[in-house]
């Protein structure tokens, strides 16, 4: 039984390090080693911050409208394309906010998926 504990135990020491020996190669030149990688790395940080930005920069412009309750709208943004999502108050409230969106410098689409929330109690 032991044997067999040990033999296991082998075979997954030779399968992680085979693993960790082909995970560190590369097919980079000698010259350039991390190039590559660090590129990539920071492209997607990158994106990432600048959908954050856009996504806050529409956030606050909706938020400057008084009328507007901004706390049950959700703003999400990928690439420029911003996606509008939660509830207003009043019907004319679901256009209002997508054209404040649509003004915001770097957005380039607006997805409205605002609905009307309807009051408690009443119906």
């Amino acid at each position: 039984m032991k044997s067999i504990q040990a033999f296991r135990l082998a075979v997954g020491v030779v399968v992680v390090a085979t693993s960790l020996t082909a995970w560190s190669q590369t097919s980079e030149p000698a010259s350039a080693p991390g190039a590559s990688a660090m590129a990539a790395s920071t492209a997607p940080a990158t994106g990432r911050k600048a959908n954050r930005a856009l996504r806050r920069q529409v956030y606050n412009a909706i938020s400057k409208n008084k009328d507007i309750n901004a706390g049950n709208i959700g703003v999400t943004a990928k690439d420029g394309a911003i996606t509008l999502t939660g509830t207003v108050t009043d019907a004319s409230q679901v256009g209002r906010v997508a054209e404040i969106a649509k003004g915001v410098p770097g957005v380039t689409s607006v997805t409205n998926k605002l609905t009307v929330q309807k009051p408690l109690g009443g119906m």
